[in-house]
């Protein structure tokens, strides 16, 4: 692939939002002095506003709809009745026109400078023929296929494939272990399955063979097997169908196929967003709120058409791993014809020899225009003191994005002038807040509006977001609990296995009925903009993979030396994260260095090692609730420096012997206040 030599900076097209507003002039005579006007009539309006998304994105139904909301109600909404859609359709229709313009779909690099570009006619093709086979061995409307792959292109054929043919698809990344992803499938019995033999990460060729074979043997619903060839396997697996021979029908052999019309809230995919107890919950959305709610975040990402007249040419990337939402969100670019960049690997190489250029050299090479990361990717750059300027090409660079947790505002100051020195006189910092309950943001950027370090741009539009008090009243200029007071169209369509859909209710509108609680500190400020605060529940948020607790203390308690556990997330203002786990041991079985060993291995064999803890500290007990439950969040919030009196009740707690121990460990904690410290320093002495 060749590299982009341009030195000149790009300079920006017109924004996407601006496009939207005078075509509303045009098309309804509607007329905003401000964006905060043109969003208050997208939530007070929201059948005017979803219509008109519809028409802005020229999305297609062979079939008439009776509204664009028929039933306004949270859960319980009715989007488009009637209407029928397809994802993979809905992507493909720019094919002709961006293989004319000399635009690929994909390009992909990995860990290991290997690289690959598909145009749209090839990335169709593929997974036209991946649809065929999956067809012909009897996956049907509704069944789910199930996918152990990185983030590369195999991944998105996989995903098109199923989607044209109506099955659900469900992801899991390959660095995840074998109990994690039984736990998902276990509950969504897929009826096939797309895995790679092996992956190479930070430096290691690492085999999957062996956990590929135990997901297959431990899910009996798996009737067909696709395995994709890595170079990293170190066996072969039997009766297995090799992928890239699925994948190889010529372009007569699948000129006919099409995707297949389906309802609009037909299921697209399953995502596992995990709570602090019991298993992940595998969240459905659906094909048509995931279109509906793209078009709209197009105007928040600035994404058009990477062919038409008004851009030039935007590859987008966001680096992500393909077990969380934002991997959805990249490869949503497709829906806008714009080209996407995907990266497999490491993002700063191994542990012995960090390097924190890679991500900066993959989008010089890639051509890179849009580049998004988690925010602790944007801390571990400055902390490493790179120096943009020395990388070629990154003043094609027009838009940073960020998300997974805030974005601190000296971070932000740090990329914004490190991009001025690379010839780039002023970048945009798109910040967003989401996640994979909505495969979309709640809380966006604008092209057109200021940047303010530290926070976010803007509410979205279509989403009724505010920050309530307490007591249920919203509050501006003070944090409160995001929360959204209307239906939002990629909300799920329910859980899977939730037949009665009570987890469904009980997990977002229990606080209050009719209104969806998000599970965030939010501050909206007076001129518009927006800042989280962190997580307001106990769920552990790493570099913005989340994972449950009650998943982390499956693994670690199965240990025989240890009785007991508890882990907490305490976030400083670089947004890094502590990850710190208490253990209690039955004995002299496990102590030392053998303790932190023995931990740490469950955890990365079991789930991740994301997930291994900083620090092991060994406890005299686990504080819990009158009900059992461990009190994660009070102890969490003592070690991120909140009052005492304000987070500890003694006379709710079960176990009250054991809180002064937690106080005195989390008041001797040499660390950084958080920005929920600062919220809350001095309101109690």
């Amino acid at each position: 692939m060749a590299r982009p030599t341009s030195t000149a900076a790009v300079s920006a097209p017109i924004p996407q939002i601006r496009l939207y507003r005078e075509w509303l002039n045009g098309t309804r005579g509607l007329d905003f002095d401000t964006y905060e006007d043109l969003r208050r009539w997208s939530v007070d309006d929201l059948e005017a506003f979803w219509r008109s998304i519809w028409e802005w994105d020229e999305i297609e139904s062979p079939t008439s709809f009776t509204a664009a909301l028929s039933e306004d109600a949270l859960p319980g909404a009715r989007w488009f009745d009637g209407a029928q859609v397809n994802y993979t359709r809905h992507v493909f229709r720019h094919a002709a026109a961006a293989d004319g313009a000399g635009q690929p779909a994909i390009v992909a690099i990995n860990e290991r400078g290997e690289s690959e570009t598909l145009s749209w006619t090839e990335l169709r093709r593929r997974a036209a023929s991946l649809a065929l086979e999956l067809r012909a061995r009897g996956i049907a409307r509704g069944d789910r296929v199930a996918a152990y792959l990185p983030n590369i292109p195999a991944a998105v054929v996989g995903l098109l494939a199923c989607a044209s043919l109506g099955a659900v698809w469900t992801l899991c990344s390959p660095d995840m272990g074998t109990a994690a992803v039984l736990d998902r499938w276990r509950q969504t019995k897929p009826k096939a399955l797309i895995a790679v033999d092996g992956i190479f990460y930070a430096g290691k060729a690492i085999d999957r063979t062996a956990a590929v074979a135990e997901i297959r043997n431990q899910l009996p619903c798996i009737e067909t097997l696709f395995v994709l060839a890595s170079g990293c396997g170190e066996a072969e697996v039997p009766d297995a169908i090799d992928f890239a021979l699925a994948t190889a029908r010529d372009e007569d052999a699948v000129a006919a196929f099409e995707p297949e019309w389906l309802p609009f809230d037909h299921p697209l995919w399953i995502l596992y967003s995990s709570g602090t107890t019991g298993l992940p919950k595998a969240i459905v959305h659906g094909h048509g709120g995931v279109i509906l709610a793209t078009a709209a975040g197009r105007l928040h990402f600035d994404l058009g058409p990477s062919y038409a007249p008004n851009t030039l040419g935007d590859r987008f990337h966001w680096y992500s791993a393909s077990g969380w939402v934002m991997w959805n969100i990249q490869v949503g670019g497709l829906l806008s014809g714009t080209t996407i960049c995907l990266f497999d690997g490491s993002p700063s190489g191994s542990k012995a020899d960090p390097d924190w250029t890679r991500l900066w050299n993959f989008a010089s090479r890639s051509g890179v225009t849009w580049f998004g990361a988690g925010a602790a990717f944007y801390a571990n750059c400055r902390k490493a003191g790179i120096k943009l300027e020395r990388i070629s090409c990154l003043e094609r660079i027009r838009a940073l994005g960020s998300t997974g947790s805030p974005l601190s505002p000296d971070v932000q100051r740090w990329g914004t002038a490190q991009f001025a020195t690379t010839g780039r006189p002023a970048i945009w910092w798109c910040n967003v807040s989401g996640g994979t309950e909505i495969a979309a943001a709640f809380v966006a950027g604008n092209p057109e509006m200021s940047d303010t370090p530290g926070r976010l741009q803007c509410r979205h539009l279509g989403a009724a977001i505010e920050a309530w008090d307490a007591d249920g009243k919203p509050v501006i200029d003070e944090v409160g609990e995001m929360v959204c007071t209307r239906p939002f169209p990629s909300m799920p369509l329910y859980f899977w296995g939730d037949d009665d859909g009570r987890r469904y209710r009980e997990s977002y509108f229990a606080e209050w009925p009719g209104v969806w609680r998000h599970g965030d500190w939010l501050t909206v400020f007076s001129d518009g903009s927006c800042q989280i605060s962190g997580r307001s529940d106990a769920t552990i948020n790493r570099h913005g993979v989340r994972m449950g607790t009650a998943e982390i203390y499956a693994a670690v308690e199965q240990l025989a030396g240890i009785a007991d556990s508890m882990i907490i997330d305490v976030e400083d203002k670089e947004g890094e994260s502590e990850l710190i786990m208490f253990v209690v041991p039955t004995g002299d079985e496990l102590a030392g260095d053998s303790l932190e060993i023995a931990v740490a291995d469950a955890i990365r064999t079991s789930l991740s090692p994301r997930f291994v803890p900083d620090r092991l500290i060994t406890a005299p007990g686990i504080p819990r609730t009158l009900s059992g439950k461990k009190q994660e969040l009070p102890i969490k919030r003592l070690f991120a420096g909140w009052p005492v009196a304000e987070v500890i009740n003694a006379d709710a707690s079960a176990t009250p012997e054991l809180l002064p121990w937690y106080i005195e460990q989390a008041q001797g904690w040499q660390h950084d206040a958080t920005p929920e410290a600062d919220r809350h320093a001095g309101q109690v002495s």
